[in-house]
């Protein structure tokens, strides 16, 4: 009787998450797996997160190109916010999954934003193996604001610089931000890729002088005016 009611219930969460997903698989493996992380079993998302992320870059990409007219510059910060990790924790947290990821004993305390991230690209990788393109492609136009483009370009270059070289680059990176010498006043901010200075930004406030060293950035490493 115990037996049953457990297999009542994972039938039941099963259901669940399913229904929040809103696709149905036909090979529930591959659901299984884009749910089970390293810390459970070997059979686990890592390989389906890594289709996943090649999809998701093909899928928004394709988005853009077919609905944006702006040029390559603001056609990949567009692509690079909606890849970006933080914008898949918001995917993730969205669909209320964070009771449905599979762990191991050995895995102590919160689900972290990285795994938040790869889940829902193993989902997606997993729903392309199952469903094809055309399904791959439903789950984002279902679960990723892409219509709403138009509010991501602003004048946050901080913002749009970081999710740019995230997309691009594994590197750290780090304002440096100092008063201006002299008696000219106002503050100096230097960009920095690991040890490398990138750019250079003044401004009267260390927000405004960052935001410049960003822009410049930006303008330098992606050709984006």
């Amino acid at each position: 009787m115990q037996y049953q009611k457990l297999i009542l219930f994972l039938n039941w969460r099963i259901g669940i998450v399913l229904k929040k997903l809103n696709y149905r698989f036909k090979n529930m493996d591959l659901f299984k797996r884009a749910l089970t992380h390293s810390s459970k079993s070997e059979n686990n998302y890592e390989r389906l997160e890594f289709l996943g992320d090649s999809i998701l870059d093909f899928l928004v990409g394709e988005y853009f190109y077919l609905n944006c007219n702006d040029d390559e510059g603001k056609l990949t910060i567009l692509r690079s916010h909606y890849v970006s990790e933080n914008y898949l924790v918001k995917v993730f947290d969205a669909l209320c999954l964070q009771d449905d990821v599979i762990l191991g004993k050995s895995y102590q305390g919160e689900i972290s934003k990285a795994i938040k991230g790869d889940v829902v690209e193993a989902i997606l990788g997993a729903i392309y193996l199952d469903g094809g393109l055309d399904k791959a492609r439903k789950f984002i136009y279902d679960n990723f604001d892409l219509k709403n483009y138009k509010n991501i370009i602003d004048d946050n270059y901080k913002s749009k610089l970081q999710e740019l070289i995230q997309g691009n680059f594994k590197c750290k990176i780090a304002y440096e931000t100092v008063p201006c010498e002299g008696n000219q006043g106002g503050f100096e901010a230097n960009f920095y890729m690991d040890e490398d200075r990138i750019s250079t930004g003044r401004g009267m406030s260390k927000i405004e002088a960052e935001q410049r060293a960003a822009k410049q950035a930006i303008e330098k490493l992606f050709l984006i005016k």
